[in-house]
């Protein structure tokens, strides 16, 4: 598992733009994003052991949201061949065997496009296909719809990896209008200086960052 530390400072300057002591009564959702076997499951074109070392912390976080009765949404990576899904040709270099091999991995029906299998997803969550790195930035809308019915103010992110997926649909939910918190050791990336660049820029911009006891005891305060 990565270390987490943000330095005070960084704590000090983002908070006057994005500190939240509290989950929104009724209106929070917990969004997991790509925690599919393709980035998770060991011998997995992007498995690795930091992703896999935070499924207790979020299958803990998903039992606590659901006791909430706050909505569950997962997100899949997913790679299209049909516009406007589709990336642009130019994104993805087919002739180099890595890329392909991730693009097969991403597609839906693979194996490796499925939750990883030690994820807690219950029938009552809502799982989304995105096609876009960003959430909010997929053309098919599928989060954006979701929050929207549902009257959500606030979301809470965990997942992989933390740099590129979380980051991304981060920036976006905060530029949208929603409170934003993003919970530290419930995300990774590939090494630990790229999860805490990550971090520490989430931090000072566009999220609060938290550890997931920390949050852990806010639904708590939240319930009931």
């Amino acid at each position: 598992m990565h270390p987490f530390h943000l330095p005070d400072w960084a704590v000090a300057r983002g908070q006057g733009l994005n500190r939240f002591d509290a989950l929104e009564p009724g209106a929070t959702a917990l969004v997991v994003i790509d925690m599919q076997s393709a980035f998770v499951g060991d011998g997995e074109v992007f498995g690795k052991a930091s992703s896999r070392a935070t499924i207790p912390a979020i299958n803990t976080l998903c039992a606590a949201f659901r006791a909430l009765r706050a909505p569950v949404i997962w997100t899949r990576q997913t790679v299209s061949d049909r516009a406007p899904l589709a990336m642009p040709s130019w994104q993805y270099n087919l002739t180099d065997p890595e890329v392909a091999r991730a693009v097969e991995a991403l597609r839906p029906g693979s194996s490796s496009h499925a939750l990883h299998p030690a994820m807690d997803f219950h029938e009552g969550d809502a799982l989304l296909d995105k096609y876009r790195y960003g959430a909010f930035s997929c053309p098919d809308g599928g989060l954006a719809r979701a929050l929207a019915r549902r009257g959500i103010e606030m979301v809470v992110l965990v997942g992989t990896l933390t740099n590129v997926c979380v980051d991304s649909t981060a920036r976006e939910a905060n530029m949208r209008g929603y409170k934003v918190l993003v919970v530290a050791d419930a995300c990774s990336a590939v090494t630990d200086a790229e999860q805490d660049a990550a971090l520490l820029n989430l931090r000072l911009n566009f999220a609060d960052v938290k550890p997931s006891a920390q949050v852990l005891e806010m639904t708590k305060g939240a319930a009931p």
